[in-house]
């Protein structure tokens, strides 16, 4: 009888204490966004999951917002009516947008320990150049990414290719290109050499052909733009080269969103877009490819890209301190393997790829290490103040020059007055 009524006390003081821990949990909101194939949406509800479950004291609301693009502007509509998510991924190159909006904090004064800087201190440089300024870090480097170059081996090889050799630089990827291209006794095009999307991020996957042409589109101040630079209108002129002179590449304006697609279906040999679709390209490609870095020319690079985690204003010390944590927490090597080998996206930690998870991964799909390594060539993505506004002037000078409504040096000169027009205030 007093064992009974000593359990039953136990047990309604362990009901208590779960219910008083429910009540006092820690709500956050976290925004996310996806713009690429695959799993990545679901992996990040899982990788919440493991984490609340982890931690019954926080309650973690994650929140699909569509793209990137989608993603800002919900934010800062949010933030606007008074109601921001606590924590939220978006593009690295909002940073200075998200900063004149006065719309995040820094995470400098919630990383005080010297365990807690030895971590800020452990992501790539390459990411961190699109995550800090002014001495302070205002993002943490997450679904990270730079583009590669993707090729189909069987393609290759029936146009007697070397199927396990990608080109090596600009001139290469013509030749290839051209041995690549199908087309039928009236001029029709089955199969094109190369793809380079031109619409969703023109302006990214350009800056690897400028990185390549040894020229920065932008000051690490995010102030002032080099569009006019002779070598950026001589990267926009071999793009253009790759459909009107070449005949390597479709005219007109190539869609992000059908690459893939159109790679999987034999439209394409080769085709660039972001190792964050190197999980999709595997399991959805029916045939065996390969992966290389973006090929070179004066220099071998590529830009950095993807999305880092923010801390918004208006969230309360208990908020931003569990946002920390859960930012911590799945960064850290297991929770970040688990994610890029979902994904594809470059874990931004070189402890991660010291993990057995790690190790097993690329021994068995070695294609993973492609991005990591390019790591050492690339730049910082684009980014300014009023940054949509200026990539948006950007694409516009991009996409006069593909569709020849422009020459890329007119598109250029043009798009740089409009640019220095926009940032003269903030120099």
């Amino acid at each position: 009888m007093l064992k009974s009524t000593l359990l039953k006390a136990v047990a309604a003081t362990a009901l208590s204490f779960s219910t008083w821990a429910s009540a006092h949990a820690v709500d956050l909101q976290f925004y996310f966004p996806v713009a690429v194939g695959g799993k990545a949406a679901d992996t990040i509800q899982e990788l919440t999951a493991d984490y609340v479950a982890a931690n019954p004291e926080v309650n973690i609301d994650a929140v699909y917002a569509g793209s990137y693009q989608d993603t800002v502007a919900k934010a800062i509509t949010a933030s606007r009516g008074g109601n921001p998510p606590q924590l939220s991924v978006i593009l690295s190159v909002d940073m200075y947008t998200l900063i004149d909006e006065d719309l995040i904090i820094p995470f400098d004064d919630y990383l005080t320990s010297d365990e807690d800087k030895a971590w800020v201190e452990g992501f790539y440089p390459a990411f961190m150049e699109n995550s800090q300024t002014g001495g302070k870090t205002y993002g943490i480097p997450f679904q990270r990414s730079t583009p590669v170059l993707y090729w189909n081996k069987e393609a290759f090889k029936e146009a007697g290719l070397d199927p396990d050799v990608a080109p090596a630089n600009w001139d290469e990827m013509v030749e290839f290109g051209k041995m690549l291209t199908k087309k039928d006794a009236d001029g029709k095009v089955s199969q094109w050499g190369v793809r380079i999307p031109s619409s969703g991020f023109p302006y990214w996957l350009f800056q690897g052909l400028t990185t390549q042409n040894d020229v920065i589109l932008a000051n690490s101040e995010g102030n002032k733009t080099n569009f006019d630079d002779p070598k950026v209108v001589e990267a926009l002129q071999f793009l253009v080269d790759l459909s009107q002179k070449h005949e390597v590449m479709a005219p007109g304006i190539i869609e992000w969103g059908a690459t893939p697609k159109a790679f999987f279906e034999g439209q394409t040999a080769m085709m660039w877009t972001s190792t964050g679709n190197l999980t999709n390209v595997r399991n959805n490609a029916p045939f065996e490819f390969g992966v290389a870095m973006l090929p070179a020319n004066k220099r071998r690079g590529a830009p950095t890209g993807g999305g880092n985690f923010y801390l918004f204003k208006g969230a309360s010390e208990e908020q931003t301190q569990a946002a920390v944590d859960f930012v911590q927490w799945i960064t850290a090597p297991e929770q970040a393997a688990k994610w890029s080998i979902a994904t594809g996206y470059v874990a931004p930690r070189p402890a991660t790829w010291d993990t057995e998870t790690m190790k097993a991964y690329t021994a068995d799909f070695a294609p993973a290490l492609v991005a990591r390594d390019q790591l050492e060539f690339a730049v910082a993505e684009l980014s300014t103040y009023q940054n949509q506004r200026v990539t948006g002037v950007f694409n516009d000078a991009l996409a006069a020059a593909i569709t020849g409504q422009k020459t890329p040096e007119e598109a250029l000169k043009e798009a740089q007055a409009q640019a220095d027009a926009v940032l003269e205030e903030y120099r």
